[in-house]
């Protein structure tokens, strides 16, 4: 009994044994299965943060304010504030002597005359007295003028007009020496002044309207058809595109290869890019998106240069083989494009840029008390008080400039970078924050090299600015039909944007250009071609003042 006992109490002690170990395994699986949920949930929690970042960044691209100003920007990160942004408004001036005219009022009517430029043509209206009525209201006696004075100024604008020039030849001969058949001998007839295009209508002042029309004012070419048709002027497209490539081509080319040789002589530099369609190019498809292609000079050259090159792709070889020849610094943003340049040209980058990423990550926290002491305000709040510095330094002279940010600049550099390395651990990288972190982390060479020399700029905001009206003038034009279409456009805007940098109106400029070189060849006249030069325009093509 005992034995059987014995063998009953052993079987279900071995049962229980059993039931707890299937217990504990099954126990620890679920453990498991737990914590493969909660570490996929942690993933899908990352991957949907990121994802309404990406909406909400796309979101403000859309239909949002493209400026970067918030509440903090005012704020420093040391705790000294530039200016209160919830202070109260400042109250209102006292007001000056009596008869003092205030800060800001308005001009009286008429005084608008005074802000003109001279040199305006002025169409005189004189108001008199008709005949009948210079009779005296008293006696009736004839009234004498006495004196006048300008009353009133006012300011008529006409829309273009089109003239046609015809050409009337005369034809000469020697009575003496005509024969006794009495038919004319020794016929002489003048030369004709040269044609800018041959055998078409184009004169400059028509090549200049269309290009300053394109590229200065964004009207598109399609655009200005539809303009002379309503004028009963039979342009079109194809015929006004033609005559501004064949312009391109023949007389402002040479001058851009003069100018591209200037512009690498040059110590410092800009560079960036932006996208442009050029639907019949070979080997791409009209989808396919090509590259414009800006490199300009920066705040030290005497006289401004800003060219634009077409290319088709943005290949390291393509500023590579633009800035064959200079040797200098040259200011980017972080494309890759830029890693193959050789090493005579130093990258400097683009802070403007690195406080972009952060402001973007601020602005990804949608509610407001979180953004208030968040690490995307902090970084953006190191960069602000780079910035200031900047702007205090801004009028001063480069040997100044080079001392102020050595002495206020490096130091908050050095927080910055030491602030970047204790956080960039606990970001995601795929984050906003985490992409502005790491994006200064791995520009950090080449962001603090302005302070190499007070020639150097902090950003490349002065390229991005001469970016900006291509960028305009595309979202009119839409596309280039051809390659060679690209190349004038790119040409064009060259000419347009850098005769404005240098006080030039760019129609009269063109107009001086095409008068001058038509029907001459550039190339082969080094000392006209040196004459056509934006530094070298007369005083009738500069912006009246």
């Amino acid at each position: 009994m005992l034995a059987i006992f014995g063998k009953m109490w052993y079987d279900s002690c071995m049962e229980n044994v059993v039931s707890y170990t299937d217990l504990f395994n099954e126990n620890a699986a679920l453990k498991a299965e737990v914590s493969v949920l909660k570490a996929e949930n942690a993933e899908i929690s990352s991957k949907l943060s990121w994802l309404l970042e990406q909406l909400s960044s796309n979101q403000r691209k859309l239909y949002g304010s493209s400026s970067e100003k918030s509440v903090y920007d005012q704020i420093g990160i040391f705790g000294d504030k530039l200016a209160d942004p919830f202070a109260d408004s400042p109250a209102s001036p006292e007001p000056g002597p009596s008869g003092a005219t205030p800060p800001g009022r308005p001009k009286k009517h008429g005084e608008i005359g005074s802000r003109l430029p001279e040199g305006l043509p002025v169409e005189t209206i004189e108001v008199e007295l008709p005949e009948g009525e210079l009779g005296c209201p008293k006696c009736g006696d004839p009234m004498r003028v006495i004196g006048k004075e300008v009353v009133r100024r006012e300011v008529k604008i006409t829309p273009a007009s089109v003239t046609i020039i015809e050409y009337v030849r005369y034809s000469y001969s020697c009575p003496p020496c005509e024969g006794a058949s009495g038919e004319p001998a020794n016929i002489v007839k003048p030369e004709l002044p040269p044609q800018l295009i041959k055998g078409s209508m184009c004169t400059p002042e028509t090549a200049a309207h269309i290009a300053v029309e394109k590229c200065v004012m964004g009207t598109p070419i399609y655009r200005q058809e539809a303009q002379w048709k309503r004028d009963g002027i039979p342009f079109t497209r194809q015929t006004m595109g033609n005559w501004i490539v064949k312009c391109s081509e023949d007389y402002l080319a040479p001058i851009y290869d003069k100018l591209h040789k200037q512009l690498c002589q040059h110590k410092f530099l800009h560079s960036d890019s932006t996208t442009l369609q050029v639907l019949r190019e070979p080997g791409k498809p009209p989808q396919s998106e090509s590259q414009m292609w800006v490199y300009r000079t920066s705040g030290d050259a005497e006289h401004p240069i800003i060219l634009y090159e077409y290319q088709p792709d943005k290949k390291q070889e393509r500023p590579r083989d633009f800035l064959s020849g200079f040797k200098g610094y040259l200011h980017t943003d972080g494309s890759s494009s830029y890693n193959g340049l050789p090493d005579d040209i130093i990258l400097v980058g683009c802070m403007s840029h690195a406080r972009r990423d952060f402001s973007d990550a601020l602005r990804a926290i949608k509610n407001e008390d979180d953004r208030a002491g968040s690490l995307a305000l902090i970084g953006r709040q190191y960069c602000d008080d780079i910035f200031k510095v900047e702007r205090e330094a801004k009028d001063k002279s480069f040997d100044e400039r080079y001392e102020i940010r050595n002495k206020k600049a490096a130091p908050i550099l050095g927080k910055f970078r030491a602030w970047l390395d204790s956080v960039q651990p606990y970001v995601a990288p795929k984050s906003k924050i985490g992409g502005a972190v790491n994006y200064t982390l791995n520009q950090w060479e080449r962001l603090i090299r302005y302070l190499l020399d007070g020639r150097i700029e902090c950003s490349n905001n002065r390229c991005e600015r001469s970016v900006k009206p291509f960028v305009i003038n595309r979202k009119n034009f839409l596309f280039s039909t051809s390659v060679s279409g690209a190349r004038a456009t790119a040409i064009l805007h060259s000419f347009t944007e850098t005769a404005k940098e240098n006080n030039l109106d760019p129609f009269r400029y063109l107009t001086y250009v095409f008068k001058t070189a038509a029907g001459i060849n550039l190339r082969e006249n080094e000392d006209m071609l040196v004459s056509l030069l934006p530094e070298n325009a007369p005083e009738s093509c500069k912006v009246m003042k």
